[in-house]
């Protein structure tokens, strides 16, 4: 049996499930790559400096489609990913095939992860921050009362 050392271990992808190009005019013309695997998503664009992008799956906080006409008629649409990474808090897949399955499949994905790392949206909000002084925490306590809204606005 070949031995194989920690960093390769490490390092070696998973198996991609998906992947597509952003399309123009339904045709994978672009330098915009998509791709998941079980517990990432990953993004590449361009074609000499190439910027790539890898989400943990369980971060993402909701998913949304968009097909405008154009998109409708070409048979492609965009994903919309909101998560909790601070890196890329907006995720958007844009102009790719069957948008409707692939949402359901990420969707899916996310939360088998989610159930695997034992993760819930409460913690994932705390994590992000989304509820802090800003988002109605007057009182500075950590903790989001809907009272302190009521009370003071």
């Amino acid at each position: 049996m070949p031995k194989i050392d920690k960093l390769t271990a490490l390092t070696q992808d998973e198996e991609i499930l998906w992947k597509d190009k952003k399309r123009y005019f339904g045709l994978p013309v672009s330098f915009t790559d998509y791709s998941f695997s079980k517990s990432k998503f990953y993004m590449s664009k361009g074609l000499l400096n190439v910027d790539r992008e890898e989400l943990l799956l369980y971060r993402v906080l909701d998913i949304s489609v968009k097909r405008s006409f154009g998109q409708k008629i070409f048979g492609v649409g965009t994903i919309v990913l909101n998560t909790a990474d601070k890196s890329t808090p907006l995720v958007e897949i844009k102009s790719v095939k069957s948008v409707e399955r692939v949402s359901k499949a990420i969707s899916t994905l996310v939360e088998q992860r989610r159930d695997e790392k034992r993760v819930t949206g409460k913690e994932m909000f705390g994590a992000a921050g989304a509820f802090s002084q800003a988002e109605g925490d007057i009182n500075g306590d950590g903790h989001f009362d809907l009272d302190d809204i009521i009370d003071h606005h």
